[in-house]
Formats: C-alpha cells, sequence, structure tokens
C-alpha cells in the first residue's frame, strides 16, 4: 500500500484545508487554517484497503467502514467520513 498526492476536495479546499501524503508512504494529512488536525492511515482489511480516521488533538478514531479495491477508493472512504464528521 502507497499514498500518493492528490488535490483536496474542493469542500476541504473551501475551508482552507489541505490533504497531503506523509513521509510514511500509508497515509494523508488533513490540514485546516494550517493546523494538522486528521490523518486519514490505510490499514489492510482482508485483503484490500481499508482506512481510519484519526483527530490528531486527541487520536480519537472515527470509524470508517468498509474494504476497497484501491488505496484511491479508501482515501476517498475516509474523506467522506470526514466531511459527514466536520458537517461540511
Amino acid at each position: 500500500m502507497s499514498t500518493q498526492a492528490v488535490s483536496p476536495p474542493e469542500w476541504l479546499a473551501s475551508h482552507n484545508g489541505t490533504l497531503t501524503p506523509s513521509k510514511d508512504g500509508k497515509s494523508w494529512l488533513v490540514h485546516v487554517g494550517g493546523e494538522l488536525v486528521y490523518v486519514l492511515a490505510l490499514v489492510p482489511v482482508q485483503g484490500r484497503h481499508g482506512i481510519k480516521l484519526m483527530q490528531t488533538i486527541n487520536g480519537k478514531l472515527t470509524p470508517v467502514d468498509g474494504a476497497h479495491g484501491t488505496p484511491s477508493q479508501a482515501l476517498e472512504a475516509g474523506l467522506s467520513a470526514l466531511r459527514d464528521k466536520l458537517g461540511w
């Protein structure tokens, strides 16, 4: 599993948010207003790709269900969960 650079979705960019791959190659960093607020990390799920969503200030995990065929699909699921959590 590895991450790649992707453009942040419009809803995130409109809130001064960025999405960058981390140095570990297994996660993306979500910054809002220049502050690191969430990490989206790839995890193996039954031979496929899952993702976990973690708030950086307290380590709280938000469940993201599903096993996906590609890392990109897992990221999309994580971003959808993040958008729902933030109410954006």
